[in-house]
């Protein structure tokens, strides 16, 4: 007996290899699956702009990769004694300007940089509801708690979002020919927006990204919206504001993402480099030991094979082995 429904998800014609640089952008959920990514010691880089959701920015975001021309102080705000940038999330805002554009621009060069290079490129769409200010009409990227009446709220609608990225996207592919691109639909509801209205944007965005597929054939879909509202469908795979995915439901996302889009060596990789980050988190309970020093010796071992094959492995793993080899005698 089945007591969940399964989602069926197609075969990809393009997989992810172990070697390919990645680069993920978008909202939190985009977080979530980067991290596992650079833990698992892909060569990828997360939101160069920060957590973006709404697909107005994250286009915005993108031809500003496309050409990195650097933010300069005309380009801030100052509010309540922090500068910020309405192109960039909180996290890039600091009590000086100086500090404040050189964290803005060091990030738009890594990610120009990993733009071109590289061979795939992950977008998760979170919201299809955007902020225009007021005086201005430009979309903002984060609000930074700027007083309501600043704003003016409304729904991006389908045409408008294929018109944004499909011209977007084909322009990315004469640049880098060889890119495949990953669109997901966020499976964090924003219910900040209503219920109701919540339903509406999260179906805009599929009906969207629908479209971007049909025009672009080397756009994919992979259904991280589908897996967290229908696989895991109960609470209790979620974090306690029954928003958020848990550390479970992350875990079974991420599991389905590399099933389905890492080809076979990377899935054999993978499965080393989880062990081996589970082997150097181990804490022995006799340090220095003869078995202790044999572990180590071991662990250091599996590393160096490991990147022989993989060397950009190099800095994922630290020199936290002893990698000396035990005595003979006591072995």
């Amino acid at each position: 007996m089945t007591f969940r429904t399964e989602i069926f998800i197609p075969k990809p014609a393009e997989t992810i290899a172990y070697e390919d640089q990645l680069l993920l952008i978008g909202s939190c959920f985009v977080e979530n699956m980067g991290k596992k990514f650079q833990e698992a010691g892909f060569q990828s880089t997360i939101n160069p702009f920060g957590t973006l959701y709404n697909p107005h920015s994250l286009a915005r975001a993108i031809e500003r990769l496309l050409n990195p021309i650097l933010f300069q102080p005309v380009d801030l705000f100052f509010y309540e004694g922090i500068w910020h940038s309405f192109a960039h999330h909180s996290r890039f805002s600091h009590t000086t300007q100086e500090e404040t554009l050189r964290n803005i621009n060091e990030e738009l060069a890594l990610g120009a940089q990993r733009l071109k290079s590289a061979r795939w490129l992950m977008i998760t769409l979170g919201t299809a509801w955007v902020y225009r200010l007021a005086d201005s009409g430009v979309v903002v990227a984060n609000c930074h708690k700027l007083p309501e009446k600043r704003f003016i709220r409304e729904r991006m609608s389908e045409n408008e979002i294929v018109q944004l990225f499909t011209p977007l996207i084909e322009r990315l592919h004469v640049i880098n020919p060889a890119l495949q691109l990953l669109m997901t639909v966020s499976p964090i509801r924003h219910w900040k927006d209503g219920a109701h209205e919540n339903q509406l944007s999260k179906a805009t965005l599929h009906l969207a990204i629908e479209r971007i597929q049909q025009q672009c054939s080397f756009v994919h879909y992979f259904p991280a919206y589908e897996l967290m509202m229908d696989e895991l469908r109960d609470y209790r795979f979620y974090a306690e504001d029954m928003i958020h995915p848990n550390t479970t439901a992350i875990e079974f996302i991420w599991e389905k993402l590399t099933l389905h889009y890492l080809d076979r060596e990377a899935q054999q990789a993978l499965k080393k480099v989880e062990q081996l980050n589970k082997a150097l988190h181990h804490r022995s309970l006799h340090p220095n030991s003869e078995a202790d020093r044999k572990f180590q010796y071991q662990t250091a071992q599996r590393i160096a094979d490991l990147q022989k094959r993989y060397p950009f492995l190099l800095q994922r793993f630290s020199s936290s082995t002893n990698g000396e080899e035990p005595n003979d005698e006591n072995q």
